[in-house]
């Protein structure tokens, strides 16, 4: 995390609220655990008012790839579990490592937020669709669009679009 976002109190001041549309605050909150003896290894989360509805780590990764049967030649998920990764990219997938969310994080910050908006990756979308820049118009006009992104993701465009254009 250190080398693509810096600290997690800054990235989370910088989500919640720099760039948290004005709707959505105090509504949204990202947490962070680190665990002790595991290399460094973190999970991610997001919160929405208090309920955690979305985790970023290797182990909902793995938990993902177990309960959909993907299995390597002999059986072990670990073995392989990179080569899984390619296999299944995030468009295919819906669980995601926390080196996922945080070059997801870092593609966002560095890009125009209609790319951002647009973007093949839906953590980025996630990321932009919470955004302060976009407008009711732009919201207006992506909303037919809900149905067409991942399921997980339904609930952060919903979530934006009832908080600011009624969408129900």
């Amino acid at each position: 995390m250190g080398k693509i976002l810096g600290s997690f109190s800054g990235m989370r001041k910088y989500l919640e609220k720099e760039m948290l549309a004005d709707s959505l605050k105090g509504r949204i909150r990202y947490g962070c655990t680190t665990y002790t003896g595991m290399d460094g290894a973190h999970v991610f989360e997001i919160c929405i008012d208090g309920e955690s509805v979305k985790r970023f780590s290797w182990e909902t990764v793995n938990r993902y790839f177990v309960d959909c049967g993907y299995k390597t030649k002999d059986g072990s998920l670990w073995k392989d579990f990179f080569a899984l990764l390619k296999q299944y990219p995030l468009s295919a997938r819906s669980e995601y490592l926390e080196e996922e969310f945080c070059e997801a994080l870092a593609t966002y910050r560095n890009q125009n937020i209609q790319d951002s908006l647009f973007s093949e990756n839906p953590l980025v979308r996630m990321f932009a669709v919470l955004d302060r820049r976009i407008g009711k118009r732009t919201l207006e006009k992506i909303k037919g669009d809900i149905d067409k992104q991942p399921t997980w993701l339904r609930r952060f465009y919903r979530l934006r679009l009832e908080a600011e254009v009624g969408f129900s």
